[in-house]
Formats: C-alpha cells, structure tokens, sequence
C-alpha cells in the first residue's frame, strides 16, 4: 500500500508548515491527486488518519480532490480533457498528444486554526 508511504510525505510537508507559521494548529489539508496517479484517495485518508491518530494533528482533515488526464496537441498546441480515454485533439483531428496532466499528487493547501 504505497498510500501510506504517500500519507507519511504529506505529514510531514503539514508538519513543516506548521512550523514556518508558528507552531499554528493544521486542521485541514487539500490536496489534488490526477486519475492517473495511481493512488486511492480512500487508502490516503486512511492511511493519514492512522498516521495522526493520537498526535497533535488528530484532528487534520484531507480534503481530495480529482485531476482529470489532460493533453496538449503536438500539432496545434490545443489543450483539452481527455474523455474515455480519447486522446485524439478535438480541435484538428491530430492523433500525437501529449500527456500534460492527471498524473499529479499535490498538495493544494494546508488550512491553519489561530
């Protein structure tokens, strides 16, 4: 389960900026995981809950959310949505794209409580 391994990384990013804003209590943290990662947003929360349970972070909530795959034409430069898996380019028909999004585990914000 390398959501785990995923869920510790975040912690410890959380943990860091608590630091930078003065030891501030983390009570939320948003983080975008693309639809190619390969990760499950349920094993990640699991994974962060075990991980904060019973330390000072117990009550960190992750809030997910889902990149969609998104592609750039190698012809025209058009970047679209990919849908069921078409990565053809809807504006000229140009079957060489490129992968420029929805593989992506990032985190978007951490929420602090003064």
């Amino acid at each position: 389960m390398h959501e785990l391994g995923i869920a510790k990384s975040l912690l410890d990013i959380v943990r860091d900026e608590a630091r930078r804003h003065g030891q501030a209590r983390a009570v939320a943290v948003g983080v975008r995981i693309g639809e190619l990662s390969g990760v499950n947003s349920k094993a990640l929360i699991f994974g962060l809950e075990s991980l904060t349970k019973g330390t000072e972070f117990d009550a960190l909530e992750a809030r997910i959310e889902t990149a969609s795959q998104r592609n750039r034409c190698t012809a025209c430069n058009h970047e679209f949505l990919v849908v069921n898996h078409n990565t053809i380019c809807p504006e000229c028909g140009e079957s060489q794209t490129q992968l420029i999004g929805g593989d992506e585990i990032e985190i978007v914000y951490v929420e602090f409580e003064e």
